[in-house]
């Protein structure tokens, strides 16, 4: 789930944000598939992980219209803004708690709403990750139930990108072209995360969003 929200940012400020959203659908799609396959005996009972997943791809539906009709500044706006959000709900850390009954009746509108992140900016993280860490998820069962939302999320920003013409044949060709470093960066980063302490590597990537939310937004202006 870091992928998206560190590329996304650089793709757009040298590219375009449908560039850097339709880059990621194959990534996003192949990469999730194979950490489902591996957790799939940790995706949660219940119906929680599937209402989120139906929600996120609503939500990634009309995310993928407005991504076609928004003005280029303000989607790069919006963008450096759900980065920040991050940054700052990092920082903060707030202590959110949500009861399973209660997460699994806002698993819809949440997932919808992250959705709709995912499909006009290419970034969910500030939303989809903090409902999931506030219903204080096992670390597998984490992931599972993130992967089934990406899942969702790809499957139908991929047909519905193509049909309104952002999806290209040569931007699919390089889409799937980036699955390849994208799993050895996978590789690399589980390696990484056994031998360096957690809290230097996520001070690292914010370090890095930071920069990225600030030009991007500077992008804007000048």
């Amino acid at each position: 789930m870091g992928a998206p929200l560190l590329a996304v940012p650089v793709l757009a400020l040298f590219f375009s944000v449908p560039f850097a959203v339709c880059m990621f659908v194959m990534p996003n799609l192949v990469s999730n598939a194979q950490q489902l396959f591996q957790y799939r005996s940790s995706i949660p009972k219940g119906p929680l992980a599937w209402l989120f997943a139906a929600g996120g791809g609503l939500g990634a539906l009309i995310g993928s219209f407005a991504l076609e009709g928004l003005p280029t500044d303000f989607l790069k706006l919006t963008v450096a803004g759900i980065v920040a959000a991050y940054i700052l709900a990092r920082l903060l850390k707030p202590a959110l708690a949500i009861a399973p009954q209660g997460g699994t009746l806002l698993a819809g509108p949440v997932g919808t709403f992250a959705g709709f992140l995912q499909g006009a900016a290419g970034i969910s993280a500030p939303i989809s990750v903090t409902f999931l860490s506030a219903l204080h998820l096992q670390r597998q069962p984490f992931i599972a139930t993130i992967a089934i939302f990406f899942i969702a999320l790809g499957l139908v920003q991929l047909p519905t990108l193509v049909l309104i013409g952002l999806l290209d044949g040569q931007t699919l060709i390089l889409s799937c072209a980036a699955i390849i470093p994208l799993l050895a960066g996978m590789r690399l980063g589980d390696a990484i995360i056994q031998r360096a302490k957690p809290i230097w590597f996520e001070r690292a990537i914010i370090s890095v969003l930071v920069l990225m939310a600030l030009i991007l937004g500077g992008s804007v202006w000048i």
